[in-house]
C-alpha cells in the first residue's frame, strides 16, 4: 500500500519522522525497481529550525519545493558529492522535511550492489543519507516528484517499532545550528546494522 497524500499533511514532523521508520522507500529508474526499509530519519522543523534549509523563511530556487504541500520529494546535492533525499511534509507554506538517513535493502539488492559496488550484506551499502540515495539510484532528477507516483514512492508493509525500539538522539553534522544542533530529532531503529552512527546513543 502506497502511503496516501493525506499521510504527509500531518503538521507534526517529529511524529512522522518516527512513524516513517519501518516504511519502505521504492524507486523505479529505467525499469529497475529497488526498495529499502527506512531505519533512520532526521526531522527538520521549518522556518524556526536553525538546521533547516528554510530557517528564517528562506525561499530560494533550491528550497522552494519545501514550501509545497507535503507528499513530494526534496533532493539536493551535499558538498557537491552526495545526493540527499528528503520527504516534504505538512501543509503548503510550512516547510517541514524529513531526511532519510539509512535504509535496509529489501528489493532489487543486486541492482543496489551494482550501484554501490559492494555486497548488500555490508552495512555501508545504504548506511548514511548519501549511501542510501545512491543505492536507490536517487539523484537530482527525482527532486520535486510526487511520492505516490511511479518513480519514487513509500509503502506501508506493516513493519512497526515500539517506542523502546527507537533511539532519539541529536542530528548529525549540523554544528552551525547552534543550540538546535542538540535537539534529539534523529531517530533510528536500535540494533539495525544499516543505521549510520548507531554508537551515538
Amino acid at each position: 500500500m502506497k502511503l496516501p497524500f493525506s499521510y504527509y499533511l500531518n503538521p507534526d514532523v517529529l511524529f512522522l519522522a518516527k512513524d516513517l521508520l519501518g516504511k519502505v522507500l521504492y524507486t523505479q529508474i529505467n525499469g529497475e525497481i529497488t526498495a529499502g526499509i527506512i531505519v533512520e530519519t532526521e526531522a527538520y522543523f521549518g522556518i524556526g529550525d536553525k538546521a533547516s534549509h528554510a530557517y528564517g523563511d528562506r525561499r530560494t530556487n533550491r528550497t522552494e519545493i519545501m514550501y509545497s504541500q507535503g507528499g513530494v520529494s526534496y533532493v539536493y546535492l551535499c558538498y557537491g558529492i552526495h545526493y540527499m533525499f528528503n520527504v516534504v511534509t505538512s501543509v503548503e507554506n510550512e516547510p517541514h522535511a524529513i531526511l532519510i538517513r539509512a535504509v535496509e535493502p529489501l528489493e532489487g539488492k543486486e541492482i543496489m550492489e551494482r550501484r554501490r559496488n559492494m555486497s548488500a550484506e555490508k552495512a555501508a551499502i545504504s548506511s548514511g543519507p548519501g549511501s542510501a540515495a545512491k543505492a536507490l539510484g536517487i539523484t537530482i532528477s527525482l527532486n520535486a516528484k510526487d511520492l505516490d507516483g511511479e518513480e519514487i514512492w513509500i509503502e506501508d508493509h506493516n513493519i512497526r517499532y515500539t517506542p523502546e525500539d527507537i533511539a532519539e538522539v541529536p542530528r548529525v553534522g549540523i554544528a552551525y545550528a547552534e543550540e538546535h544542533a542538540l535537539l534529539p530529532w534523529r531517530f533510528f531503529v536500535k540494533g539495525n546494522k544499516y543505521v549510520s552512527k548507531p554508537n551515538k546513543f
